[in-house]
């Protein structure tokens, strides 16, 4: 019989800080998934500013996909949620390197390099308020969250 860890073959992980305005849009996206009846396949996980460390941490043999939710700035309408396909991640100043200066890109393109499917979500924020302070979401990001958690349902599906 395989553990509950050994059942697991989609991950699902929010990155972003609660604390800087619209960077908190990936934990809230995973606050709100954690609520819904979810496939026992699927595990998700708030990685906070810390996505790299944790997705080098969870990634083993029995995981087959890897949805990553955040917020992005694409200079896009504030609220825009969009798919990034794997060329595009180096793009993102972000995903250059986190805010323990491990780099995201290169770590999710090995993955999918070595066969495991790697989905990034994204939705264009508004204010990014670091090194200040202030929690919550720009009124176009919060609408947002609905349309984010609708897709990652879908990835989850195929």
């Amino acid at each position: 019989m395989k553990s509950e860890k050994n059942k697991r073959e989609i991950l699902v992980v929010g990155c972003g800080n609660l604390l800087f305005g619209d960077d908190g849009f990936g934990c809230e996206v995973i606050s709100r998934l954690e609520k819904l009846s979810l496939p026992e396949n699927v595990e998700v996980i708030d990685a906070g500013a810390s996505g790299a460390y944790y997705l080098m941490t969870l990634v083993d043999e029995d995981i087959k996909k890897v949805i990553v939710v955040d917020a992005i700035d694409f200079g896009l309408k504030p609220g825009t949620v969009k798919k990034i396909p794997i060329e595009e991640l180096p793009n993102i100043k972000k995903y250059t390197f986190d805010a323990h200066n491990v780099p995201l890109a290169p770590f999710l393109k090995d993955l999918h390099d070595n066969g495991i499917e790697v989905v990034v979500i994204g939705c264009q924020g508004k204010n990014f308020t670091m090194p200040y302070i202030k929690p919550g979401l720009s009124e176009e990001v919060e609408k947002s969250v609905d349309k984010a958690i609708a897709m990652i349902l879908e990835e989850i599906k195929k």
